[in-house]
């Protein structure tokens, strides 16, 4: 019984707001960018547009006033920091020096360095086939083509 509460506590210790900005913001300091901040109301935005994609999870954009990344983790153990993990690992392909991605994409990863994003929020919920939908909101929004999402002397 003491193993299942502490797996549980484990479990629900990797799914708190604390983990998708901190994994944001190592993200960001690597290419010395400032850190975000927790918004109660881009989060529940997050939230609401978790709702909507309830019946079939789909990875659709919500298309609102916020810049956002979306994913799905085809397991039940899918925390919230694996999903910012996946976004973060794209990192090798943006080619800063070219603003481009290089062999395949990296928009994820862009929005979550963005310089001028400074206010996070995201939510994760069940999905069909034991997989979980991860959605986090970005504001104010962000990742325009053709602008460079920090500044060209940050290497």
């Amino acid at each position: 019984m003491a193993t299942f509460i502490f797996l549980l506590a484990l479990i629900k210790a990797q799914n708190t707001p604390g983990d998708y900005l901190a994994l944001h913001n190592r993200a960001r300091a690597e290419v010395s960018v400032g850190p975000m901040q927790w918004s109660n109301t881009v989060a529940v935005y997050a939230q609401a547009y978790e709702e909507k994609r309830k019946g079939d999870c789909a990875m659709i954009h919500s298309t609102g006033p916020y810049g956002e990344n979306i994913t799905a983790g085809y397991y039940p153990e899918f925390f919230r920091a694996d999903a910012v993990k996946l976004w973060a690992n794209e990192k090798p392909l943006y080619d800063h020096a070219y603003n481009k991605c290089v062999g395949g994409k990296c928009g994820h990863y862009t929005q979550m360095v963005w310089r001028s994003s400074v206010r996070l929020g995201c939510a994760r919920m069940p999905c069909k086939a034991n997989s979980q939908f991860v959605v986090c909101n970005y504001d104010p929004p962000s990742n325009y083509i053709g602008e460079k999402p920090y500044d060209s002397w940050v290497v």
